[in-house]
């Protein structure tokens, strides 16, 4: 039976993988009450995000819609699963868009748990949040991180890009020999290439398309450099790359603590192979500094590391 490494064997987080605690004088503790008096979730808290202080201290969120209980069990998520007890909430969508116009967001994010119990995979509700997105934001841009909407997949894209997002998200998250480990069996490598590519098939507009990949799961250098160019290949044009953390002692072990030159490296054979935007560092996330990762590929400004 596989175990994880006793508390006293983990890896030591290094000093460049700490982060501050929230300031008194920052937007955080505005935006928690304002997102917990809506009945919202975020990725941010159930997914114990370490940049959560940063990010709510500047006013910003990732948005978590679809509830709590992601009918998945990836091996390095701590995000709740289970068999979720609620059908999706109709009017989220406009207590999403009422939060994201109270903290003036210019860049909303919004991603959501796996909903492989409703019929469309909970696209319809991400069309629906879009679109109330819009109509509440006129002049804000909208990123959209899906799950894989294993079976319908392509009824779900042309419902999600029906409503034009300006950014469509879908996370690959570790390299190809880790990937069915990590994800489990019902997740193929191949089929999350396919479905950013197909993304940019089914829009008819210029979409803006964009992947994650997260290190120290047992990963080479070489093997994450040959993830890039696969989905360079299928038309990804913005990625981010960041240090994977141990939820807790039932998840996949951290394997090591990736340096920050190697992120640097890391970025710059992303940015060799084309992308529009590369954002590689320890704490990088997938909607870490979001808008930037936006106007770094709309601007040709390139590749950055944190």
């Amino acid at each position: 039976m596989e175990t994880s490494l006793p508390v006293a064997e983990r890896p030591r987080r290094p000093e460049w993988m700490k982060v501050r605690a929230p300031s008194a004088d920052s937007r955080y503790f505005d935006v928690k009450k304002l997102i917990h008096g809506a009945s919202l979730n975020t990725v941010c808290e159930e997914a114990r995000c370490p940049n959560i202080g940063e990010c709510w201290g500047h006013g910003t969120a990732t948005f978590q819609i679809l509830g709590e209980t992601c009918t998945r069990a990836c091996r390095y998520c701590y995000v709740n699963s289970g068999r979720p007890e609620h059908a999706p909430d109709p009017l989220e969508p406009l207590r999403l868009a009422q939060a994201a116009a109270q903290m003036g967001l210019r860049h909303v994010v919004v991603t959501s748990v796996d909903r492989d119990d409703v019929p469309d995979r909970g696209a319809g509700h991400f069309a629906a949040t879009i679109r109330a997105l819009h109509s509440r934001l006129p002049d804000a841009k909208v990123e959209v991180l899906t799950p894989d909407f294993l079976g319908v997949e392509d009824e779900a894209l042309e419902t999600v890009l029906a409503a034009q997002p300006e950014v469509f998200s879908h996370n690959i998250e570790t390299v190809r020999r880790l990937h069915r480990q990590m994800r489990g069996a019902k997740v193929d490598y191949d089929r999350a290439l396919w479905l950013l590519a197909r993304a940019k098939e089914v829009a008819d507009y210029p979409v803006l398309t964009k992947s994650g990949i997260i290190v120290g799961l047992g990963e080479t250098n070489d093997e994450v450099v040959e993830t890039l160019r696969e989905l360079r290949a299928h038309g990804v044009d913005v990625v981010t790359i960041g240090q994977y953390l141990q939820p807790s002692s039932k998840h996949a072990p951290i394997a090591r603590w990736v340096h920050p030159d190697e992120f640097r490296w890391l970025r710059e054979q992303g940015e060799a192979l084309g992308f529009g935007s590369v954002f590689a560092g320890p704490l990088v996330r997938s909607s870490y500094r979001a808008d930037e990762q936006r106007r770094a590929a709309e601007t040709g400004r390139g590749a950055v590391a944190y």
